[in-house]
């Protein structure tokens, strides 16, 4: 899309540097029947300027693309206004570059947002100092938890206050859809105070875009979903289910960073010698949700009952599979991983997911 917007203002802004070179005699331009004035041709040299310098910013991805692209389309149209009989369809051209800035504008906005609340998110870090994680920090957890924190390398690692995550993703919206979205998502953590922010810019098809971001703080969660960052599908806050969803969604993520199941807003219940029951309260919320293991100690799944959305009235069986486990910064982590409801017709997966970058205690 980028690179037809770019050859859209290329051709539209050559366009009016003829009506330049007609206006001064230095080339005929018969698109144009009527005389052209000097000082109009000016104002085509202008326009066919600004159409320039929009398309080379864009190709160059600055932000800044914006404010001439919309300038250009503005001065073209008094043009194509004033030459009206000859240029009206060069309305539907500017059109088309007027339409890609508002949704550009959509999207920068949207993500201004987003950077200015994980800049939030981050400042909140309390100032506890970084620690090694030791065996005897671990000796009162179910032996499940225990045997994860020594397998996956966390005891002997410094305990992790924040992360970032890049994920390549595949999702589908509903359980009858049959192909796959693709999906790139970010997403922040801290651990004291427990929070995220993740974000996801997913294609629909080559002309849609649907982004979305999921929040998580004080206790409280967030869903935004839109539709070319400019019309909400979802908008879901302040309400209970949500809340205990997002919750439910931090807890089982922790398996990224193990060392948060030593913070004292997660209690461990022991169900057998591969799995343990989690339950997390922070600021009036409260989720569960079942941790299962494999042999070598690694995380396997995630189980709980989780609203589906704001509207359901009972909640449903939600799991987390691990699908490849590997070593990343020195401690065994899942790197590929898939959600599914279990719905009355079957289990639905809906998301599978591939970590493409993390880092650990970030500012």
């Amino acid at each position: 899309m980028r690179i037809a917007l770019i050859i859209i203002i290329g051709i539209h802004g050559i366009i009016h540097l003829f009506g330049f070179l007609k206006a001064f005699g230095l080339s005929e331009f018969n698109a144009i029947s009527q005389p052209i004035s000097k000082p109009f041709g000016i104002i085509w040299l202008l326009s066919f300027m600004l159409f320039a310098v929009a398309g080379f910013l864009l190709s160059m991805q600055s932000n800044y693309w914006l404010i001439f692209g919309i300038i250009a389309a503005m001065l073209s149209q008094f043009l194509i206004i004033s030459y009206w009989k000859d240029a009206k369809f060069g309305t539907i051209l500017n059109l088309a570059i007027l339409i890609s800035t508002l949704l550009a504008y959509s999207t920068f906005n949207f993500q201004r947002k987003i950077n200015i609340e994980t800049k939030q998110l981050l400042s909140g870090l309390t100032s506890t100092k970084e620690k090694i994680i030791t065996e005897q920090m671990i000796v009162n957890l179910p032996f499940a938890v225990q045997n994860w924190l020594l397998n996956s390398g966390m005891v002997g690692n410094k305990n992790i206050k924040s992360v970032f995550l890049e994920h390549d993703a595949q999702i589908v919206l509903k359980p009858e859809q049959k192909d796959w979205n693709t999906a790139k998502t970010k997403q922040y953590f801290t651990i004291e105070p427990p929070a995220f922010n993740w974000s996801v810019n997913l294609k629909m098809n080559p002309l849609i875009n649907v982004v979305g971001r999921d929040k998580f703080e004080n206790g409280k969660g967030e869903m935004t979903m839109k539709i070319f960052s400019l019309i909400p599908v979802v908008n879901a806050k302040n309400n209970k289910r949500i809340n205990q969803a997002t919750m439910q969604r931090y807890l089982a993520e922790i398996v990224w960073f193990p060392s948060a199941a030593l913070n004292p807003y997660i209690t461990w219940e022991a169900i057998d010698d591969r799995s343990a029951r989690a339950t997390m309260i922070y600021n009036g919320t409260e989720g569960s949700g079942v941790f299962h293991f494999d042999e070598n100690g690694y995380f396997k799944s995630f189980i709980a009952m989780r609203y589906k959305d704001a509207n359901d009235n009972e909640p449903t069986e939600w799991t987390v599979t691990a699908t490849k486990t590997e070593a990343r910064q020195g401690i065994e982590i899942p790197v590929e991983a898939k959600a599914e409801w279990k719905l009355n017709s079957g289990k639905w997966t809906w998301l599978k997911l591939k970590i493409t970058n993390i880092e650990y205690n970030v500012k």
